[in-house]
């Protein structure tokens, strides 16, 4: 801390999870700046909603309700999508599938609103163009001057600038085959949660429709309608050229009548907005070679790049992004323990290679032809048992990550979701770390332990008929569990450094 720096953490690019980590940052005691190229927050429809267990991270941090615009503790969806195959989740002993559904300039204005609130500073319109390591800390260049910094964060999107300035490979796969089209439309037919289409009866809002020629998606979001098709097979005649200039709404209903062989009455929205019109070209799918590089971090799609099948991008970053802050908040403090900053490659590449795997494979299930019906059918058969849907569920809300194997099932995981009885009453666990800062949950008689982390660890008393004590990081994962006073010490100490005299 002692160490003169414009800042203690630089971070390239305010979209969500930029914002987000300039908030964890904040929580951790730490200056973070964050830099923007854009001059202004981005206008453009993006994402459409986060999905999966990042929905428990952000209510641990008090931003649930606003995000999601009710006061309630997070609500999983009963039914979601996988490769275009219906999951009914409402078996599940436990339901992963958290849902929000929030535009992503929305998302943004309400991450950057706590980010500032908690004192981050955010500056638009700064490129970042070039950073010299200098062992102790790092200068970071713009074309504003140059800011220096204990730390550097790359949040900048899949051409991130950090990552190729940092000299980290970028390998994976383009799967140049598919094409995807995307507009915001009004379909006077479309009821609220289905689109009669003739040949295909009602065709479910929010599912994939995959025919022998493509895939038809449709969904009514916050103040549109969009439409979505996949083709296979690379750009039709009509956008063959070498510069199919911008897409139309003409192109779009082109697609759709090759998907589903017949005319969908798509016509121009009415909206304050400029709607989304959007053509992609392939597929890509890769992962940085490392998330660390001594002072420089990636995150989010810096880091990572998939295809958006099920919603995984958000889940995935917000979580990069929790992982890091606190990590990076104890070095700056001087209390990290050796090989910490490694354990956020370590934790979160091997995530990063799961998310990859599941969105590839509900690719495949997409793509046309008689063997991947075949196959589609074989799936269909496994998904009539609820272990099977459990273990998708698990795989694509986020819910199987386990940093660490132990004795105990709860150390590695994401808290459990449960109430305890405290000096102040009942509260949910989650309630417990809205300052961001780690947890003892002391529901053994053994807080006394942690006296010597008082000044970074919480110690809450409570009790829980069916529980342990609990001691849980600030990401919101248990690194310990149990009523040893001995392995409580041992756990302080390996993720919190060593005791305060």
């Amino acid at each position: 801390m002692d160490l003169d720096t414009d800042f203690d953490v630089v971070i390239a690019g305010a979209g969500p999870n930029g914002l987000m980590l300039a908030a964890e940052l904040r929580l951790a005691g730490v200056r973070p700046l964050v830099l923007e190229r854009l001059p202004e927050r981005a206008t453009a429809p993006k994402a459409n909603g986060l999905m999966g267990v990042v929905a428990r991270l952000l209510d641990a941090r008090g931003l649930y309700e606003k995000l999601a615009g009710w006061p309630a503790p997070p609500a999983a969806t009963p039914f979601f999508t996988y490769g275009g195959m219906r999951l009914d989740l409402r078996e599940l002993p436990e339901n992963p599938m958290y849902a929000i559904q929030i535009p992503q300039r929305r998302l943004e204005a309400i991450l950057e609103e706590h980010a500032v609130g908690l004192g981050a500073e955010i500056r638009r319109g700064v490129d970042v163009t070039g950073f010299t390591d200098h062992g102790s800390y790092i200068a970071v260049e713009t074309d504003a001057g140059q800011f220096t910094a204990r730390f550097l964060v790359g949040c900048d999107g899949g051409r991130s600038t950090v990552r190729k300035l940092a000299g980290i490979d970028f390998p994976g796969v383009t799967d140049d085959d598919v094409v995807s089209r995307s507009a915001n439309v009004s379909l006077p037919t479309a009821a609220a949660m289905a689109l009669p289409v003739p040949g295909h009866g009602d065709i479910p809002a929010f599912m994939f429709h995959r025919t022998e020629t493509g895939v038809f998606i449709w969904a009514r979001f916050e103040d549109a309608v969009t439409v979505n098709t996949m083709e296979w097979g690379g750009a039709p005649d009509d956008t063959a050229l070498d510069d199919p200039g911008p897409m139309t709404l003409d192109e779009l209903r082109a697609s759709v009548k090759r998907v589903l062989g017949v005319d969908v009455p798509l016509e121009p929205p009415m909206l304050d907005r400029t709607p989304l019109l959007r053509r992609l070209s392939g597929n890509n799918t890769r992962i940085a070679g490392r998330f660390r590089d001594d002072r420089v971090f990636l995150a989010g799609d810096a880091a990572h790049v998939h295809a958006g099948i099920g919603a995984p991008g958000l889940n995935a970053g917000l979580q990069d992004v929790t992982n890091l802050a606190w990590k990076l908040g104890a070095a700056i403090h001087g209390w990290a323990p050796d090989g910490l900053l490694d354990t956020y490659h370590s934790e979160r590449y091997p995530v990063a290679e799961r998310v990859a795997m599941q969105t590839q494979a509900q690719s495949a299930l997409l793509a046309p032809g008689t063997k991947v019906t075949a196959l589609r059918t074989l799936f269909g058969e496994l998904l009539a048992s609820p272990d099977n849907i459990g273990h998708i569920a698990n795989t694509m809300s986020g819910n199987d990550i386990r940093y660490e194997q132990a004795d105990d099932p709860l150390v590695g995981r994401l808290m459990p979701e449960l109430s305890v009885t405290t000096t102040a009453g009942v509260v949910r666990l989650a309630e417990l770390l809205r300052t961001g800062r780690p947890v003892l949950l002391d529901l053994a008689g053994v807080g006394e332990v942690a006296a010597g982390w008082r000044d970074r660890v919480d110690v809450v008393a409570g009790a829980h008929p069916d529980h342990p004590a609990l001691l849980i990081r600030p990401d919101g994962f248990v690194a310990w569990a149990g009523t040893s006073s001995a392995g409580l010490a041992e756990a302080l100490t390996r993720w919190f450094g060593s005791p305060t005299a």
